[in-house]
């Protein structure tokens, strides 16, 4: 066998096999790729830990706002309540205004009369004593004139008594 450049070139390749094997290049390969294989597994395994958190945010979240949408809906509600009962209220208090203020006019307007009806009467009572006076003076002389008002004191005295 001669040793030409093919032989050469196996023994260089054995010997770089060898060296490999030696030096436990496989191994450290194998190591590479296990560490990467593991840093990927990590990666996936806190890529699933992350969205399993945002999913759970966001049902939290969620709930929230339906919480906060059925508050707000319940706010309103009462709100609209109140405003009703406030409206109610006014209603009423305004009806029992207007009917005190319409009993307190009639009231009014009845003592008017009253007071009317009354003045009438003093004035024709007056006009009625004025017009007797006139004519027990034009006609009555001094001594009925004192016998008349004897009894009008007497009977003045009587009443105050």
């Amino acid at each position: 066998m001669a040793l030409d450049a093919t032989f050469y070139a196996l023994v260089g390749l054995i010997l770089f096999f060898v060296l490999i094997a030696y030096l436990k290049v496989p191994g450290m390969v194998g190591k590479a790729l296990d560490a990467r294989a593991d840093k990927i597994s990590n990666e996936l395994a806190e890529a699933k830990r992350l969205r399993e958190e945002a999913q759970s945010l966001v049902a939290e979240y969620q709930r929230k706002r339906k919480d906060a949408e059925a508050e707000a809906a319940s706010i309103v509600a009462a709100a609209q309540r109140e405003a009703e009962m406030l409206t109610a209220e006014a209603k009423q208090k305004t009806e029992e205004f207007v009917a005190r203020r319409t009993a307190l006019s009639e009231q009014k307007i009845k003592q008017a009369e009253s007071d009317a009806i009354n003045a009438v009467r003093a004035a024709a009572v007056d006009l009625a004593i004025s017009a007797a006076e006139k004519v027990i003076a034009s006609k009555a002389d001094a001594s009925a004139q004192e016998t008349l008002f004897q009894k009008a004191l007497g009977e003045v005295k009587s009443r105050l008594n």
